[in-house]
C-alpha cells in the first residue's frame, strides 16, 4: 500500500501516525511488535501523484470533505489511473454520484466509508453509485474482506445510513443541551445503554470540525456546537472540545463548555430544567429509528438488519441491543409511533414525527424485522 501526499511533510506525518496507532495496539495487547513489522514494511509513502496512481490496482481518496476539493481530485485520478482500476472515495456524507461525475468512469467510482478510527472498527460502508457497476462493488466488498473489514452495502445519498441517522440525533442533543443537559449527562445515559462512547465523546474524537464544515456546506445552524467550535474546540486534535483532554486523552468535563450551554440557552431564552435519563435516551434513540425506516423505504438499505450491522459494527453500539432497529422491533412499533409522535410535539422537532413505515406497521402489527 502506498499514501500519496502533497507534500513530504504531510507525508511523514501521516506515517508517523500509522506507526504510533500501531505501536498503541502493541502496547494494549491487541496487536504483536513483529505483526507491526509486517505492516511498515507494507506500507510506503510518495508525493509523486500521477507516477503513483498510474501503477495502482485500486485508489482509494480521503481528503477533506469538501465537494469541490473531491471532484478536483478525482478529475486527476481519472486520468492519471489505468483503464479498468476503481476509483474510491472514503467520504462520509457526500454524493457519490456527483464526484463520479468529475469522472469518465462512474461505473468503476464508488464509496468506501472506513469508520473512524479506521484501524480498530470494521465496518466499512461501500456505497453504490447511480451507475456504479457489479466490477466496482465486487472490488469494494473483496477488498474489505482481505483486510478484516464488514463491508455493508448502501445506497447513495445524504450521510448514506450511518451518517444519516446519527444526523438526524444532532437537533436533539442541541435540544437537550438547551433544555437542561451536560455533555456528560447525554454521554453517560448513552454508554450506561452500552455504546462504547456517548455522541458527544464520538464527535471528540471524530473531530468537530468536520461536523461544523458540514453544517455549513448545509447552511444549517447547531447554535451550542458552533459556539463550542468557535472557540477552537474540535475535540481530541485540539485537546478541547465538549471535553477537556489530558495527555492520555482521558476526558475532563469542561467549565467552559457548561458556560457556554449556559450562555446559549439564556441569550435564546430557555428555561432550563432536569430531563430523566429515560427521556434522555428516547430522545436520541427514536429519530434515528423513524430515519432508518425512511432509509428503508427509500430502499437505500435492502434490511433492517444491514442498518443494525452498521450500527454495531461502526458506531459503538451495544452488541446485546441487537441495533436500533431490533431495539425498536423489541419495543413494539405501535409503542414507537405514539411516543415519535409525544416528542415530535413536545420538541417541535418534525423529524420526530412518524414516517409512513412506522404508521403502517404499526397499525399492521408488524415490525421491521419480518417487513410486515
Amino acid at each position: 500500500m502506498t499514501i500519496v501526499e502533497t507534500s513530504e511533510e504531510a507525508l511523514q506525518k501521516g506515517l508517523e501516525r500509522c506507526a504510533q496507532n500501531w505501536q498503541r495496539s502493541v502496547t494494549s495487547g491487541r496487536m504483536s511488535q513483529a505483526e507491526v513489522d509486517k505492516r511498515k514494511s507494507l506500507l510506503t509513502g510518495s508525493t509523486d501523484f500521477e507516477g503513483t496512481v498510474g501503477q495502482a490496482d485500486l485508489v482509494i481518496e480521503a481528503v477533506f470533505e469538501n465537494m469541490a476539493v473531491k471532484k478536483e481530485v478525482f478529475a486527476r485520478l481519472d486520468k492519471a489511473a489505468r483503464p479498468g482500476v476503481v476509483l474510491a472515495s472514503n467520504t462520509s456524507t457526500l454524493d457519490i454520484d456527483e464526484i463520479a461525475s468529475a469522472t469518465a468512469r462512474p461505473e468503476l467510482v464508488i464509496g468506501m466509508h472506513f469508520f473512524s478510527p479506521a484501524n480498530v472498527m470494521r465496518l466499512l460502508e461501500n456505497v453504490r453509485g447511480t451507475k456504479t457497476g457489479y466490477p466496482a462493488i465486487a472490488t469494494a466488498t473483496e477488498i474489505g474482506k482481505r483486510i478484516g473489514k464488514l463491508p455493508v452495502l448502501v445506497g447513495n445519498c445524504d450521510g448514506f445510513v450511518g451518517n444519516r441517522m446519527t444526523g438526524k440525533r444532532g437537533p436533539q442533543v442541541e435540544k437537550l443541551l438547551l433544555e437542561g443537559c451536560l455533555p456528560a449527562d447525554i454521554d453517560r445515559v448513552m454508554e450506561a445503554y452500552g455504546m462504547a462512547m456517548g455522541p458527544l465523546a464520538t464527535g471528540d474524537l471524530a473531530g468537530l470540525d468536520i461536523g461544523m464544515a458540514v453544517r455549513k456546506a448545509r447552511g444549517t445552524v447547531a447554535p451550542i456546537a458552533d459556539a463550542v467550535c468557535a472557540q477552537g474546540r474540535f475535540g481530541q486534535k485540539t485537546g478541547k472540545g465538549w471535553y477537556n483532554y489530558d495527555e492520555n486523552r482521558k476526558r475532563i468535563p469542561a467549565p467552559e463548555v457548561e458556560a457556554i450551554i449556559l450562555d446559549v440557552a439564556e441569550k435564546m431564552q430557555v428555561r432550563r430544567r432536569t430531563i430523566d435519563d429515560q427521556e434522555i435516551l428516547e430522545r436520541l434513540l427514536l429519530p434515528m429509528v423513524n430515519e432508518g425506516a425512511r432509509i428503508l423505504e427509500e430502499g437505500v438499505a435492502a434490511r433492517a438488519i444491514d442498518i443494525d450491522v452498521i450500527f454495531c459494527n461502526g458506531f459503538g453500539w451495544p452488541a446485546f441491543r441487537g441495533g436500533p432497529m431490533f431495539w425498536a422491533d423489541r419495543m413494539g412499533l405501535k409503542a414507537v409511533r405514539d411516543k415519535l409522535a409525544h416528542y415530535a410535539e413536545a420538541t417541535g422537532d418534525r423529524n420526530m414525527e412518524p414516517c409512513a413505515l412506522i404508521e403502517k406497521l404499526a397499525a399492521e402489527g408488524g415490525s421491521f424485522a419480518k417487513g410486515k
